[in-house]
């Protein structure tokens, strides 16, 4: 085929990424694509009327992507090699169906030998200048109207201003909060009061909700935000159990270390130690609500892609700064707009009530910086997803949780040896929650075949502390192997969705709750089985809420196997927990070391269907055995095991070595062993 034309073809193809649409202005190709293995090479200090060739390297990633996709079409294997150095994007770079490869061809995104290329939404902050030497605040001009809310400093995120408060110091209204403590007072002069926002941490929530204004000793919080965090369960007002209430974002709060944007005035300012020029520091302000979407339809998936030793960084998610809040309900699910509420929803509807269960099928997910749906056979190796301002890694959210406006439908997707750390939220997240989820429409819907095996999952869920390590909720065989997950807030890997509700012949407790009202009761089972959670090492979790476990099931998931997975340092919560609904579900040869709890099953009474489950030969140090009901339920412990101290027997060493990545993966800094 004649060079020309090949030209005129690429030059037609509409590219959306890196911050350009790019319409007929694509970089023609300088060489013809041909049959066999193409290798297109992209630099920082390339030029894109360069032939993507070793010694001729194209610039941007829009411009590999347009050649990689006319030499796919010609029948190539197609290789993108990512050159050292930062990409920064305007947008997100957006992957098509029109992106894929074949089983025999695949389109494989890579980091050139020895590289370390690294996708980036954010923007490189200089400049700094003193504002305030007495408090040593600095200034630094970025771009007008950008708003964020993360901060990167020497490749870690730096805190917002925030302070602490008692929850006593203030009294919880129905429109806000009234100050009861006068050392408060001073919050009525502050500027820019609608950027100030109130964080609640609760016994399983993490919860944001913005101000509107403040006058006297009355805030006036925004809406829906406030109502919507005070209803339900583990509620803003009243937390099951307490927890730290915060107010952030103000300049007024600044304290050493932290950070304070300005987006009208374009100012950014940060309050530096004693003796400190950040000067000497880097700084990466994020502006990208999401890095890369990729996205087909359910009858034409992306297919046949693979991402390997790419680093994905820098971005935001500014919903729990707007009107909508996060509201919370559990990692990461939220509601996103005004529902009918109780009048006297403060006193009525603070363990529930029927009205909350009609907003229930409308919760939302947080979205990923890197989002995957209606795709198959897509794999990430040897990637890193770090310095992001949401999830990780979101494969098959719902619809509402893509930018590309599409969700589920993903099959045959493996994550395999990634490093997620210093994230807002999850590592990574597989599954929706709402009924497309567990009962869909269309069966090209389904989550099917998902390999998350020997990552790295380290200090995520830093901002949205609620979210475990791993979570996969709506999946016909999750494989979730080898991993090793340290260093949260909250539970370190937890399966399912949907607290029974949605299982065949529905739940008694949800009946009582009043949720039939707003749904059917399902004849039929939904779409989460045969779930395999195997190899996996656990510690350094539940550190700031008690609730849940560290290695967690939710609903009935037929077919599932816990198996092998070592636990410890969980400040002595509940190790393995079967929550309401779960159903035949197999936990077996499992450690759990030093846990308050080491196996706990929610099956008190009748009305939570936690039944047919086997927990067997397992062994454990510590703890009590919490199984209510067990025999009504038909819930089976056989032959476990507790020891003294740390004497293990041989075959429970043998699952602690084993635990975690594969020897030979064991290359990342601070993984164990």
């Amino acid at each position: 085929m004649r060079q020309g034309h090949w030209a005129s073809l690429v030059g037609s193809i509409s590219v959306v990424a890196a911050g350009i649409v790019v319409v007929g202005a694509t970089p023609a190709l300088a060489v013809p694509p041909h049959p066999g293995r193409t290798t297109i090479v992209v630099s920082p200090d390339g030029d894109d009327h360069n032939k993507g060739t070793p010694g001729k390297p194209l610039r941007t990633l829009p411009a590999a992507q347009a050649m990689a996709r006319a030499s796919a079409r010609a029948g190539s294997a197609v290789t993108v090699e990512l050159r050292d150095g930062t990409y920064r994007l305007d947008k997100p770079l957006r992957f098509t169906a029109e992106d894929s490869g074949t089983s025999a061809k695949p389109v494989t995104w890579t980091a050139a030998k020895g590289a370390h290329p690294v996708i980036s939404g954010g923007r490189a902050v200089t400049g700094w200048t003193s504002y305030d030497a007495g408090k040593n605040i600095f200034v630094a001009s970025v771009p007008k109207g950008q708003d964020s809310r993360q901060l990167y400093k020497n490749d870690a995120a730096a805190p917002r201003a925030a302070i602490k408060i008692a929850r006593s110091d203030v009294t919880i209204t129905e429109s806000g909060m009234e100050i009861k403590n006068p050392a408060l007072n001073y919050l009525a002069t502050l500027p820019d009061q609608s950027r100030i926002e109130v964080e609640s941490q609760g016994s399983f929530t993490d919860r944001y909700a913005p101000v509107q204004n403040i006058s006297g000793t009355t805030i006036t919080m925004q809406q829906p935000a406030w109502q919507n965090n005070n209803w339900g369960y583990d509620t803003l007002a009243r937390p099951f159990a307490g927890g730290q209430l915060l107010l952030e974002n103000s300049y007024a709060f600044l304290q050493e270390g932290q950070w304070y944007l300005d987006p009208a005035a374009g100012k950014l300012y940060y309050r530096a130690a004693a003796g400190e020029d950040p000067n000497g520091a880097s700084f990466v302000l994020p502006y990208l609500e999401s890095l890369v979407q990729i996205a087909g339809g359910y009858a034409k998936p992306v297919h046949d892609l693979t991402f390997s030793g790419i680093q994905f960084s820098h971005s935001t998610w500014l919903s729990p700064g707007s009107s909508i809040g996060y509201a919370d309900q559990q990692n990461g699910a939220f509601i996103p707009k005004a529902y009918p509420q109780p009048a006297d929803y403060l006193s009525s509807c603070q363990s529930g009530c029927p009205l909350f269960e009609g907003a229930r099928n409308g919760w939302n997910q947080m979205p990923a910086a890197v989002q995957v749906a209606a795709a198959t056979r897509v794999k990430f190796t040897d990637d890193t997803f770090s310095h992001l301002g949401q999830v990780g890694l979101g494969i098959g959210l719902d619809a509402n949780a893509n930018g590309a406006g599409i969700g589920l439908g993903v099959t045959e997707t493996t994550v395999h040896h990634n490093l997620f750390t210093d994230l807002g939220g999850a590592g990574v997240v597989a599954g929706g929650v709402q009924p497309d989820a567990h009962h869909p429409s269309d069966p090209a819907m389904t989550l099917r075949d998902i390999t998350i095996d020997n990552n790295f999952v380290t200090d995520v869920a830093k901002d949205y502390k609620e979210m475990s390590g791993i979570l996969t909720t709506y999946v016909d065989h999750a494989v979730i192997a080898h991993n090793e997950v340290s260093n949260l807030a909250y539970d370190g890997i937890d399966t399912g969705w949907g607290w029974g509700a949605n299982d065949a012949g529905g739940s008694q407790d949800y009946k009582n709750r009043g949720l039939y009202a707003y749904q059917p009761i399902y004849t039929t089972p939904t779409t989460l089985k045969n779930t395999e959670v195997t190899g996996n090492l656990i510690h350094g979790v539940k550190k700031v809420f008690h609730d849940g476990g560290s290695l967690y099931n939710l609903s009935a998931n037929p077919g599932a196997v816990f198996s092998g997975n070592y636990i410890y340092d969980t400040k002595r919560t509940v190790g393995l927990y079967l929550d309401e609904g779960s159903r035949y579900v197999t936990m077996k040869n499992n450690v759990v070391q030093d846990c308050g709890v080491w196996v706990f099953t929610n099956s008190y009474g009748t009305i939570n269907n936690t039944s047919d489950n086997v927990l067997q030969h397992n062994w454990y140090n510590s703890g009590g055995t919490q199984t209510p009901d067990a025999g009504v339920h038909n819930n089976q412990l056989i032959d476990n095991v507790q020891v003294s101290g740390t004497d293990w027997p041989a075959e429970a060493k043998q699952v602690i070595e084993q635990a975690g990545l594969e020897p030979a993966l064991r290359t990342f800094p601070g993984v164990s062993r």
